[in-house]
């Protein structure tokens, strides 16, 4: 009898281990034996599908993505502007301008060509390149960030040669201002509903057709 009262005892003194999580639990806060370190980040999730920040972001960069070309090229070492170049990029602070809540992103890449160091440093002078001119057309610079470049490790096309889709700056959407007033009321439906009350003008079924002589209109 003496050996399994003994037993038992042990039994009774290793469930109550330090190492146990419910054991552990009475000296720590509540909750603390489920925490799997990501504790907050449901809350934070949901204040940013709530508040819209998340769905609006994603949402704009996808329709960034899809109307306007993101990319542009450039030529071996270089981070000079081409006029093709130029060309997209108007198109980009066209589409940015419409949207002055919003923040962007340009990233630089290079090819394979070169050392990881001069690149970085490369593809780093071809996105704030295309910064600068983004903000010659009347884009803040507080907006627009260079923030990183990929260098050559990021490539659409694998090859050790010259590549010039390679050679390359994408310009995303990154978040809003913080410190614009419709963002700090949380309105970020109004981004969206702006543009289309703008885009809701009739289109004209009318069709113009010059004479030699006069203007004539027909349906």
């Amino acid at each position: 009898m003496k050996h399994v009262l003994a037993l038992a005892g042990l039994i009774a003194a290793s469930a109550c281990a330090p190492q146990d999580e419910v054991y552990r639990s009475y000296f720590n806060e509540a909750g603390a034996h489920v925490d799997s370190s990501h504790f907050g980040e449901a809350v934070m999730n949901n204040h940013l599908v709530m508040t819209g920040e998340r769905s609006y972001t994603y949402d704009l960069a996808n329709r960034f993505a899809s109307e306007v070309l993101s990319t542009v090229n450039f030529a071996f070492n270089s981070a000079e502007l081409d006029t093709g170049a130029r060309d997209t990029l108007r198109e980009q602070a066209r589409w940015i301008r419409q949207f002055p809540e919003v923040r962007f992103r340009v990233y630089g890449h290079t090819d394979a060509v070169g050392s990881d160091s001069y690149n970085k440093t490369l593809g780093m002078r071809r996105a704030q390149a295309v910064v600068a001119f983004l903000s010659s057309q009347g884009i803040s610079r507080a907006r627009l960030e260079a923030v990183a470049s990929f260098g050559e490790t990021q490539p659409l096309i694998v090859t050790d040669g010259r590549e010039r889709r390679n050679r390359r700056t994408v310009t995303e959407v990154s978040g809003f201002v913080q410190s614009h007033p419709i963002v700090m009321d949380g309105k970020y439906a109004q981004v969206v509903y702006r543009e289309y009350i703008n885009s809701a003008v009739p289109r004209s079924e009318l069709l113009m057709i010059e004479t030699s002589g006069s203007t004539q209109s027909e349906e």
